[in-house]
């Protein structure tokens, strides 16, 4: 079987939450293919739940606390890294949040404080992120973020998510445009529904699981490692000349007309 080699590659992973999030998933896989791996977290019970996984593997990966609705927290965390002398070659941005009161409903009663929050943690951070790492990513690097379908779809129930989505994707092609020259590529994966901490709080998800089971060509659901497999191409020189896409990991739900 053809294994990707990203001896002496660099990854800096900010969304880990726990075991089934995909940004612990996507960290693994890289890790075992020969990266090393840099985490962002949120909070001392996210480092926490991290150090326990981390345990099992050959080192011990560099663990960096950053809230990514402050600033100074940003700029302090690449401002280290530089100081440091610490490159990097790939991005991962696995951060989605809103208010859980938010998803499902009136649309038309979605607040302001709360579409600016959803905006905020699942947009906007991909920005300031990225704006961040093009500061000590080495050339040919690579960026992933991802997004879910309903970025294009009404799914009832994913509400104001839907719309940060949309605005995830179209920053997926305006930051690809504008570090293409720096020879750094931009990409996001569509993953279909799959079971995470935060996909458990969305209002109708698990209709939205078993629709996407019944009706895509591959009859099933997909998995985390799925998921991690496609971000680990990405990632790599394997997908060299790809910047700017959203690539579906849906059991090919997203063909489907009805």
């Amino acid at each position: 079987m053809f294994k990707i080699n990203l001896n002496n590659k660099t990854a800096l992973i900010f969304g880990f939450s726990n075991h089934r999030s995909i940004a612990w998933h996507t960290a693994n896989k890289l890790h075992k293919s020969g990266a090393k791996i840099i985490f962002s977290v949120y909070g001392a019970k996210m480092k926490e739940n991290l150090l326990k996984l981390v345990s099992e593997w050959n080192y011990n990966p560099m663990i960096i606390e950053c809230d990514v609705s402050n600033d100074n927290d940003i700029s302090k965390l690449y401002a280290d890294l530089n100081n440091d002398n610490q490159k990097i070659d790939m991005l991962v941005h696995s951060i989605a949040m809103a208010d859980k009161n938010e998803l499902g409903g009136d649309y038309l009663s979605l607040s302001r404080n709360g579409f600016k929050f959803a905006m905020d943690i699942s947009a906007y951070s991909f920005v300031s992120l990225c704006n961040g790492a093009r500061k000590i990513m080495n050339e040919q690097g690579s960026i992933i973020t991802f997004t879910f379908q309903a970025s294009e779809k009404v799914f009832p129930g994913y509400n104001v998510m839907g719309t940060a989505k949309a605005a995830l994707e179209h920053e997926v092609r305006q930051i690809a445009y504008t570090l293409g020259e720096s020879k750094i590529r931009v990409n996001a994966v569509s993953a279909g529904p799959v079971d995470t901490l935060s996909s458990r709080v969305i209002q109708g998800y698990k209709k939205m699981k078993n629709a996407a089971s019944e009706k895509s060509p591959l009859k099933r659901n997909i998995t985390l490692d799925e998921v991690a497999n496609s971000a680990l191409f990405l990632l790599s020189d394997m997908s060299s000349g790809i910047t700017g896409e959203i690539l579906h990991v849906d059991s090919g739900y997203n063909i489907m007309g009805i």
